[in-house]
């Protein structure tokens, strides 16, 4: 690869870690980008965590974040609720990081009457919040996912995400949901935005074909696609639209 990228923006779950256990060929070539004075985002789609949480973690695998290049896909959802639905109250399936989030743009949290309900992973869902959450919908609330993932990569194999949950929901109320993450360009669009980089600057990094890098590709800049998750290199060597490049680990990524 000959093009130097000033806005590296690298997938977690499936790229850089799988669950509990980091990817060592990633924090490998994290750590070669840091040596050469780049600063790489780290965009994810799971909602689950703070990023404060998220930069432990991350911390925990020897990997140095700075706190303002990690974007969730919970903070770009709170953001696009306090824009399109101010003062609103918000039923919420989720853990602390899509909480966290709403609290933080100033939003009700409420289980019973909202206007809108966020649906993000939530490791302790039950019977009763999907229904609780299906008959708000179906009452008229917003239905918003924080995204669209089947599956996630853990440490022990690819397990349900929040997607899952997201069809299940439509399924019961015949609504679907307004889709904040990948593959939408949302949080594309904000680091372009606060770095004020050109799309040629810019590549989207990632294990899973749907979204990392149908993300990349509707935003018009460069992808980059690993096989260390959810997508193999058969499936996407099949697509139509193909990514910019494609390695089985970052090993094969030359950075110049």
């Amino acid at each position: 690869m000959k093009h130097t990228y000033k806005a590296i923006c690298l997938d977690l779950d499936g790229t850089v870690y799988r669950g509990t256990e980091p990817i060592q060929e990633a924090t490998d070539f994290i750590a070669r980008l840091q040596l050469n004075g780049i600063e790489p985002y780290f965009i994810t789609n799971n909602s689950s965590m703070t990023r404060e949480q998220q930069q432990v973690k991350l911390q925990s695998f020897g990997i140095r974040a700075q706190l303002d290049r990690i974007i969730t896909s919970a903070v770009v959802t709170a953001t696009y609720c306090s824009t399109n639905f101010p003062n609103a109250s918000v039923q919420v399936i989720g853990e602390d990081g899509i909480k966290e989030a709403l609290a933080r743009e100033g939003l009700t949290i409420t289980e019973e009457n909202p206007a809108v309900v966020v649906m993000g992973i939530d490791r302790g869902v039950n019977y009763a919040k999907l229904a609780t959450d299906c008959i708000a919908i179906r009452e008229g609330a917003t239905f918003i996912a924080t995204n669209a993932d089947l599956v996630f990569p853990s440490e022990k194999g690819l397990v349900p995400g929040n997607g899952s949950f997201v069809k299940l929901m439509e399924s019961a109320t015949g609504v679907q949901p307004i889709i904040i993450g990948k593959p939408e360009t949302s949080m594309l669009e904000l680091i372009q935005q606060q770095g004020g980089y050109s799309k040629d600057e810019m590549v989207m990094v990632g294990d899973n074909y749907d979204t990392d890098i149908l993300a990349g590709i509707r935003f018009g800049i460069d992808t980059v696609h690993v096989e260390t998750g959810v997508t193999s290199q058969s499936v996407v060597a099949a697509k139509l639209q193909k990514p910019t490049y494609q390695y089985k680990t970052f090993k094969e990524w030359m950075i110049n």
